[in-house]
């Protein structure tokens, strides 16, 4: 369970994990030994996965985003586990969801141009059969962070008292 001080730890975090334990701790008013414990409580317990850099997709020549609906008539877990394991193995593929509704799945495709979408597309359906596929091109991006909203973990915990 989250309290107060660990939403502005993870807050900062989220903000730029760069930033040194005693910046952190004086930003927060912990000392530097606290404010660590208590980021290493929120990595062991996996609320931190992990610390990343966020890099500037267009700068690596990864500027073109397709988010690509799939929707399959196979719902074996054959299938199911050779489809899983061919989306994972494509590094453009960023972000893959299993969805309800009308749409079975959802990647989040991230390549340098259109030609490098349509080779992604023909490696794709070479390794596993999709029923169908609709590709959308992102024509700008107006909001992009991997901040999480915090003001829901402090309701979660406040919901289990």
């Amino acid at each position: 369970m989250l309290d107060e001080m660990d939403v502005k730890i993870l807050r900062i975090l989220q903000e730029d994990c760069t930033r040194s334990v005693a910046d952190i701790g004086k930003e927060v008013g912990l000392s530097t030994t606290p404010c660590w414990r208590r980021i290493q409580k929120l990595e062991e317990a996996g609320v931190i996965r992990r610390r990343v850099a966020v890099l500037d997709a267009p700068r690596v020549n990864a500027g073109v985003t397709v988010f690509v609906s799939i929707k399959t008539d196979q719902h074996s877990l054959t299938w199911l586990e050779k489809f899983h394991a061919a989306v994972v193995d494509f590094p453009e593929v960023i972000e893959f969801y299993r969805m309800s509704g009308e749409v079975d799945y959802l990647l989040r495709v991230v390549v340098p141009d259109i030609a490098s979408y349509d080779a992604f597309y023909k490696k794709l359906i070479a390794r596993v059969a999709i029923s169908k596929v609709s590709s959308a091109f992102a024509m700008e991006q107006i909001k992009y962070t991997t901040a999480l909203p915090l003001d829901f973990a402090l309701r979660r915990g406040a919901e289990a008292h």
